[in-house]
């Protein structure tokens, strides 16, 4: 097995136990994500008869890590409702696996959740943007003329202007307060209607070689139709490029969708999301005192990487099979 192989089968092993984890955050996680815990859990304080005035914590009542428990009910993959957490503590005992925010809710429950919207914002903008190049790309590459042209000058209308600006004037024109799967649904549009001017182009070069070849020639002699050449002969030769383009697109998705979040543009509080988790960070007790208000930052940063680590393995793959 070659090294681009095994990374390939790495990252998606790896990003499956993620995409996993994210879409079982209901049972993975103790706690619902907007559940606050305003009084924490402490241990009742005795005076300690050994010294006057001094006192300890009372550790007799043991409070015992308990599996498969019942819990504030959720839903797996907005359909199967369950109320079984994976592990959880007899009341008063709490756990915040890493640490709680400003209003006393679970961090770990709030950053499975909030990958929830920001992985399929990513997966499904990138998703949309993809589809819609493939579309336009294959049009425009395989008939040529004023559909090339007319395609290629929108597309590179779309390159020319920043994309960061482009999407917070568009999301900014838009209602701010809105219900939360509408701004998830609002995002997935916009980001997808954004990106596809990129994929467009590489799609459009790889038909206009793909549909001069020698067997796509020879089913247009037998009388095979425009439709069928494009759909069977041709795009399927854009296959592995698509590929590499779906995981590049993604972490950048992800990221477009956390930023629009982090300014309040994207889906708010308190419905989590990788976006608004970090917005806290933009006070300066939270930058200096409390380290784990950044997780969602590391889990971002993993899951860039991981889709870099795919995207890089696959070009070499097809490198390798076009030489």
């Amino acid at each position: 097995m070659s090294l681009a192989e095994r990374s390939v089968r790495t990252s998606l092993s790896l990003l499956g136990i993620l995409y996993a984890s994210v879409l079982f955050a209901g049972f993975l996680t103790p706690y619902a994500p907007t559940q606050q815990n305003l009084r924490p859990f402490v241990y009742r304080l005795v005076s300690d008869p050994r010294s006057f005035g001094e006192y300890g914590e009372d550790r007799r009542t043991i409070y015992p890590i308990r599996f498969l428990v019942r819990g504030a009910p959720y839903r797996i993959g907005g359909m199967f409702e369950s109320n079984i957490h994976l592990f959880g503590f007899d009341e008063p005992a709490k756990v915040f696996l890493f640490g709680s925010d400003g209003y006393g809710r679970d961090l770990y429950s709030r950053l499975l959740y909030g990958g929830q919207i920001s992985l399929a914002a990513g997966l499904l903008a990138a998703s949309l943007a993809l589809g819609l190049g493939v579309v336009v790309g294959g049009l425009a590459g395989f008939y040529g003329g004023w559909v090339d042209e007319t395609f290629m000058r929108f597309a590179e209308l779309f390159l020319a202007l920043p994309w960061l600006y482009l999407l917070l004037a568009v999301r900014t024109s838009l209602p701010l307060h809105i219900d939360p799967a509408q701004a998830f649904l609002l995002l997935v549009i916009v980001l997808g209607l954004v990106g596809w001017a990129r994929p467009a182009r590489l799609i459009r070069g790889i038909v206009l070689s793909g549909k001069l070849r020698e067997h796509v020639l020879a089913a247009r002699a037998f009388g095979a139709s425009d439709m069928y050449l494009l759909r069977r002969q041709v795009l399927p030769q854009a296959a592995g490029v698509v590929l590499a383009q779906l995981a590049v697109l993604i972490p950048q998705y992800i990221l477009a969708e956390v930023t629009l979040s982090f300014f309040g543009l994207g889906v708010g509080e308190p419905v989590p999301s990788w976006g608004n988790m970090l917005a806290a960070a933009q006070r300066y007790e939270v930058l200096t005192t409390y380290w784990w208000m950044f997780l969602p930052a590391i889990a971002l940063s993993t899951v860039s990487l991981l889709y870099y680590v795919l995207a890089n393995a696959l070009h070499q793959q097809m490198m390798v099979l076009s030489s």
